[in-house]
């Protein structure tokens, strides 16, 4: 585990680790449009939050057909049998390019931060958003999550990323060092 003074209020910590033991206010799940859970650390937090979580899910007002949470938006749920109290959803892309993708990236972490903001939370917890099935190059992820939350920080009191596998996690560390 590392740390690091993402502002001058807020720490940023980098661990290897399960996302679902988070102890921080929220964790967020990089969700899909639906909400209803799926496979990587979406079906995980689904799992171990007990299906009162997908009934909370459900009762998300869709925007449209089969569409609760649009890419780059994000939604939250109490987290029902999670250490942490909410599940901030948020639907990251699926990778086309840098310049596509970006955008609709910072949109979700954005999105994310500012949710946990509006709901008076102090720490927030994300996994490596859109980096798994859905093909985002981890030294491309790394430093525009960063990014991102040093710009959206707010009052937030702890920044943590929770990620799965040594590989992406040295990629968090080493995008850290060089940024903060």
């Amino acid at each position: 585990m590392e740390r690091f003074a993402l502002t001058e209020t807020c720490a940023l910590v980098v661990q290897e680790g399960d996302l679902t033991q988070s102890a921080t206010d929220a964790i967020v799940n990089a969700a899909n449009e639906r909400m209803l859970g799926g496979g990587g650390v979406d079906g995980a937090i689904h799992r171990a939050a007990g299906r009162e979580l997908a009934e909370a899910c459900r009762r998300v007002a869709e925007v449209r057909p089969d569409v609760r949470c649009p890419t780059g938006e994000a939604r939250i749920t109490p987290g029902f049998r999670l250490r942490a109290r909410h599940v901030i959803h948020t639907v990251g892309p699926v990778y086309r390019s840098a310049e596509k993708s970006a955008p609709l990236l910072r949109s979700a972490y954005r999105s994310s931060l500012e949710l946990a903001v509006e709901n008076g939370l102090a720490s927030i917890a994300f996994p490596a958003i859109s980096c798994g099935v859905y093909g985002y190059p981890l030294e491309e992820a790394a430093p525009l999550s960063l990014e991102t939350c040093r710009e959206h920080a707010g009052p937030l009191k702890e920044i943590r990323f929770v990620l799965f596998g040594r590989p992406t996690y040295r990629v968090w560390c080493d995008a850290a060092e060089e940024l903060l």
